[in-house]
């Protein structure tokens, strides 16, 4: 059975221009993009993606980030979407993450980390609904 997953490159991703390389790699996956916008999320766009990080010590700094520059955020579909897009993506820390994963390839720091998933079906279906209301 497939499963919906939200999938975001984020600021650092798009200003060195990944974006293509990054969608290579989830069709290459097997995902199917199901959705796709390429968009700049205002500071208060931002702070409501993720509000429930809001009392953690670094809420301020990551709205910031999303703010800084476009995004791109992506509805993906495969069978068990969700885990397979977090190992795709890799660790949080570029510098754990396995050898051949994106946030490896192409991250810089944890918060500068090229790309975001949902962590749940719950998680997912809100993140999508965020970007994606009909």
């Amino acid at each position: 059975m497939n499963e919906q997953t939200l999938a975001i490159i984020k600021p650092d991703a798009v200003k060195k221009n990944l974006i293509g390389k990054i969608i290579q790699r989830i069709e290459e996956e097997g995902f199917t993009i199901t959705a796709m916008k390429l968009l700049h999320l205002t500071k208060e766009e931002a702070q409501g993606f993720y509000v429930v990080h809001k009392e953690r010590p670094f809420y301020d700094g990551l709205t910031d980030f999303m703010s800084s520059g476009r995004i791109v955020a992506m509805t993906l579909e495969r069978e068990r979407a969700i885990s397979t897009w977090r190992k795709v993506m890799g660790a949080t820390d570029p510098a754990k993450a396995e050898p051949g994963t994106i946030r490896r390839l192409f991250g810089f720091s944890v918060e500068r980390n090229a790309t975001h998933g949902s962590d749940a079906p719950d998680t997912a279906a809100w993140e999508i609904d965020y970007f994606f209301k009909e």
